[in-house]
């Protein structure tokens, strides 16, 4: 990769203050030792920023945070039912071994599209500054839309794995346990409304916290897969890596698998949760690039460990699927063990990292809000858009995620499969950010003006990575939103494409009514020149 030194000065002036008042929004109010490098000041004076936010982030607690944010092992043992539905033991493996290829391209061509321009805005920046400028606006707000509905929703859908253990757990120790749809909604707002407390009085503390919980993160893995490999049978490799299975019922194992592999596949999106923290991380534009791409393929190892432990020593698929525990992994790893303390233990680890992997998605989620806000993207982005002096945290934008969260989940109140519905609305959203950014960055490329120079660079390979990266995304995001199995009924529908559509609609009347008078994009403020 192409680097670049930090040969750059700084203009010191003080900038004037946005659209949204001179109400300390954009006052220097960040302490000295938070306003990060040279690299930084500079950074945010070509993005036409002002520092705001806190930069306490490092390389070693950024790559925790991104770690910590996708869970990527601990959420497969909770959603390990959906591929096994359609697909069985192989879409596992497989899907293991093409996730992290595929999206090594992906997030290759947004890590150096963050180290060009290292903002909390994320995709929709990058949009603004790279589409063709007859719909720079227009593609910019999509995206900024779709990122918006994506981390909000993956926040829901992560506190869904973890109301889903909780119930697991419960259901272990009382089998006469009911898993009622309003027991699982309400677990869900409980452990958002932790997440947001955690954001708002512990926000100082959450880099320290994330180091911690890495640490837990690896170690944990050795007490789950060691007493796996020595206790349960061994599956047969052939049965396990090559017999797929079409127990959704929709006639063809090649069409059960496509539907399946999307699920895997999400378990290594969103790692453009380290862009939107770009403005709280030190030395931004070069940390922010190996920090996507370790914290994934940190991940991809760990869930290859767990998943190929799982498929091998799960027993029977039909008995696991039909378990009156009703998360598979917990029934899993009590007929191996045969120890309901061990299970216990095992299960209450995996909760903990969920609920501590939605804390983590509450900072994300809030922090892309935040900068849309700022550039007058949603409704009631002046409230949106504040920090709150002294905290330099976005509390207003951090209480969203409770509203957005117990809103979304009430459809588990009607619904058996709430959790893989709200999953597959949070990939739709985050591949659609990612696919319309990529798209725009191969035209970019192809016929407008070179790209600025960045501290980590694809250089003459960028083209080709950019070109597999979107032809690897679109037949993924395809089968997205397909039911899980046949008869499609109300209670098994995949209801979200039509969540998808909805929220897609608020803002196009968003955008008619007022967002087309006020909002341009964030490329007016760029000074690159």
């Amino acid at each position: 990769m192409e680097k670049y030194e930090d040969l750059w000065t700084v203009d010191e002036t003080p900038k004037s203050p946005s659209s949204h008042g001179d109400d300390g929004l954009f006052a220097p109010c960040v302490p000295e030792k938070y306003r990060g490098t040279v690299a930084d000041r500079h950074d945010m004076q070509v993005l036409g920023r002002e520092q705001v936010l806190r930069r306490n982030f490092k390389s070693i607690t950024i790559m925790g945070f991104a770690s910590m944010v996708m869970v990527a092992w601990e959420a497969l043992l909770v959603i390990v039912q959906y591929p096994l539905l359609d697909g069985g033991p192989p879409c596992i493996f497989w899907g293991l071994i093409i996730a992290p290829i595929g999206l090594t391209f992906v997030y290759a061509s947004i890590a150096e599209l963050a180290s060009m321009s290292p903002t909390a805005g994320g995709q929709y920046h990058f949009v603004s500054e790279y589409a063709p400028p007859k719909y720079q606006k227009v593609l910019s707000y999509i995206t900024g839309w779709l990122i918006a509905l994506g981390w909000q929703t993956w926040l829901a859908g992560t506190s869904f794995m973890a109301a889903t253990a909780i119930q697991g757990l419960i259901s272990l120790n009382m089998p006469s346990y009911t898993w009622d749809g309003w027991r699982g909604t309400l677990l869900v707002i409980g452990i958002v409304v932790f997440s947001v407390l955690f954001n708002t009085v512990l926000a100082a503390r959450l880099p320290f916290i994330e180091g911690i919980l890495l640490i837990l993160h690896v170690a944990g893995l050795f007490a789950i897969i060691i007493p796996l490999w020595v206790m349960a049978p061994i599956g047969n490799p052939r049965t396990v890596l090559l017999e797929f299975e079409d127990n959704g019922d929709w006639g063809n194992t090649g069409l059960s698998t496509m539907i399946g592999l999307p699920g895997m596949i999400a378990m290594l999106y969103g790692y453009d949760c380290v862009v939107h923290m770009s403005e709280e991380v030190k030395d931004a534009s070069k940390v922010i690039p190996p920090a996507i791409l370790g914290g994934m393929w940190t991940n991809a190892v760990l869930m290859l460990v767990v998943g190929v432990t799982f498929i091998f020593t799960m027993g029977d698929t039909e008995a696991i699927l039909e378990s009156p525990i009703g998360v598979p992994f917990i029934q899993s790893y009590l007929n191996a063990t045969g120890s309901y303390a061990a299970t216990n233990i095992v299960t209450v680890f995996i909760i903990v990292m969920l609920i501590s992997a939605c804390v983590s998605e509450v900072a994300t989620a809030s922090r892309q809000i935040w900068s849309f806000a700022r550039d007058d993207g949603l409704p009631f982005s002046s409230w949106l858009a504040k920090v709150a002096p002294g905290w330099n945290v976005p509390v207003n934008a951090v209480l969203v995620s409770i509203g957005f969260t117990a809103l979304i989940s009430l459809i588990n109140i009607g619904s058996t499969v709430a959790m893989n519905a709200v999953n597959s609305l949070a990939q739709v959203a985050i591949l659609g950010s990612y696919i319309i950014t990529i798209s725009c960055l191969i035209w970019r490329r192809l016929y407008g003006e070179p790209l600025p120079p960045s501290r980590w660079s694809l250089g003459r390979w960028g083209l080709p990575i950019n070109i597999i990266s979107l032809l690897f995304m679109l037949p993924v995001i395809s089968f997205a939103t397909w039911p899980l199995e046949q008869p499609v009924t109300p209670q098994n529908m995949n209801w979200s494409s039509v969540m998808f559509v909805g929220v897609l609609a608020l803002a196009a009347i968003f955008y008619v009514v007022k967002a087309r008078h006020v909002y341009v994009g964030p490329v007016v403020l760029i000074k690159r020149d």
